[in-house]
C-alpha cells in the first residue's frame, strides 16, 4: 500500500466533456482517501474546479470522427509537450480516461518513462480496430471498464481488466424501480418529447436540425406535444437557441439528462453515453447518429465489427430501442418510428422496464469509489 506520510502525484489525461467529468468524480474520491495527492493533467473545467493543475484545457475543444482531423496540429503540440512534462517531471501513476487515439500516445509516453498507467474508460477494440490490442497490452497496467462484458473479453485477450461500474450513473441516486414508466393514461396527443443532441459541436451541427425537423412532423400531427431540449452547457444552450427553425418551440434545460428523461415520454437522443442515463430513466427513445457519407461507405461499415452501434442495443444484444446510425438523406424513417411507438402504449411501457432491467448491473458499485480503490493498490 502507499505511504501515509508521501505526496503522490498523479497525471491524468481527458480529452472530452465527458471524460472530464468522470476525472473529476475520481479525482473527488481520491481526496477522500487517507493519502496525499497532486493532480495534473489535461482535460476540462470540473477537473480544474476538483483540484487539478491543466496544461491544457482540452475539454473544450472536444471533437468527434472526421471532424477531428482539422485539429491533428494542436494535438501533436499537445502529445509532445505531455511527453515532455512526463520525461522531465516526477510521476507517480498515469491515468488515461476514453478518447483512445489521443490517449494511446499518452500511455505510450508513460511506459517509456516508467510510470504505471490505468486506462480507465476501455476502448471498443471489441467494436473495431481490434488488430490495437496488442499495442493496448503494452501501454497498460490496469484496464478499467465501464461495460459488464467488456471485463472477459479483454482478459481473454491477456489484458488486466475489471468492471468498475459506470461513471455516468453514478450520480443517480434514486431507486431505478421507480423511473419505470407505466403509461397507463398516455395519449400521444399530450406527449412530452425530450430532444438530445449531444455535446460535441460536430454532434450538434448535423443532428439539432433534423431533431428541429422530426419535432416539427410530430407536433403537426400531436399539436400539443411538449418538448424539452438538453444542452451540454450555458454555452452550448445559446448556440440551440441562435439555430432553433423558425416555427419551432421548446423549452431547454442545462446538464439535465436523467432528470428531463424521468420526465418524458420519449426521447430522442444523440448516440453516445446519453442513452445510459435515458435508460437508467426508463424512458423510450430512438437513437440517432450522422457522419460523413463518403467515409462511412468507404471506411466505416468496413471496419465496424458489429451490426448494433447503440450502447443500448449492445448491452441488450439486440435492437431494444431504434437506432438509425448513420442517417443520411431522410429524416422520414426516423419520425415514422417515433409515432409509431408514440401510438403503442404496450411497447412504450414494456421498453420503459427493459431498460432499467438491463441499466442495473451498471449501476451496482460507485465508480469513483471504484477507481480510486484501484488507483491506491497500484502505488
Amino acid at each position: 500500500m502507499p505511504e501515509k506520510n508521501k505526496t503522490y502525484r498523479i497525471f491524468i489525461s481527458a480529452a472530452e466533456p465527458s471524460a472530464d467529468a468522470h476525472c473529476a468524480g475520481l479525482i473527488t474520491a481520491l481526496k477522500k482517501s487517507s493519502y496525499s495527492f497532486e493532480f495534473i493533467g489535461v482535460g476540462g473545467n470540473n477537473m480544474a474546479s476538483a483540484g487539478c493543475e491543466l496544461l491544457e484545457n482540452t475539454a473544450v475543444k472536444a471533437a468527434m470522427t472526421y471532424k477531428a482531423f482539422s485539429q491533428i496540429g494542436r494535438y501533436y503540440k499537445l502529445i509532445k509537450h505531455i511527453k515532455n512534462y512526463l520525461k522531465n517531471n516526477t510521476v507517480d501513476i498515469v491515468i488515461v480516461c476514453d478518447s483512445p487515439a489521443f490517449n494511446f500516445h499518452i500511455a505510450k509516453a508513460a511506459k517509456k518513462a516508467d510510470i504505471k498507467t490505468i486506462f480507465y474508460v476501455a476502448p471498443q477494440l471489441w467494436a473495431w480496430g481490434g488488430w490495437r490490442i496488442g499495442k493496448l497490452r503494452k501501454c497498460c497496467d490496469k484496464l478499467c471498464c465501464i461495460l459488464p462484458f467488456e471485463e472477459n473479453w479483454f482478459r481473454q485477450r491477456g489484458l488486466d481488466a475489471v468492471f468498475v461500474g459506470n461513471p455516468l450513473l453514478d450520480e443517480i441516486d434514486c431507486n431505478l424501480d421507480d423511473n419505470i414508466k407505466k403509461y397507463t393514461d398516455f395519449e400521444p396527443k399530450n406527449a412530452r418529447i425530450a430532444l438530445m443532441p449531444g455535446s460535441r459541436k460536430a454532434e450538434i451541427d448535423s443532428l439539432w436540425p433534423s431533431m428541429q425537423q422530426i419535432a416539427m412532423r410530430i407536433k403537426h400531427k400531436y399539436p400539443n406535444t411538449i418538448f424539452t431540449t438538453v444542452a451540454a452547457s450555458d454555452e452550448q444552450k445559446q448556440i440551440l437557441k441562435s439555430n432553433q427553425i423558425n416555427n419551432f418551440e421548446c423549452e431547454y434545460t442545462v446538464s439535465s439528462v436523467n432528470k428531463t428523461a424521468r420526465k418524458a415520454d420519449f426521447a430522442i437522443v444523440a448516440s453516445g453515453s446519453a442513452t445510459l442515463q435515458v435508460a437508467a430513466a426508463g424512458c423510450p427513445m430512438a437513437i440517432i447518429y450522422q457522419s460523413s457519407k463518403i467515409l462511412w461507405h468507404l471506411l466505416g461499415k468496413w471496419l465496424l465489427k458489429i451490426k448494433l452501434l447503440s450502447l443500448v442495443n449492445i448491452l441488450a444484444d439486440r435492437e431494444l430501442v431504434p437506432e438509425f446510425m448513420p442517417y443520411f438523406d431522410s429524416i422520414d424513417p426516423i419520425a415514422e418510428s417515433v409515432e409509431q411507438l408514440l401510438g403503442n402504449s404496450d411497447k412504450l411501457a414494456n421498453t420503459s422496464r427493459e431498460l432499467i432491467d438491463l441499466i442495473r448491473p451498471l449501476s451496482k458499485n460507485k465508480t469513483c469509489n471504484q477507481m480510486a480503490d484501484i488507483t491506491i493498490k497500484l502505488l
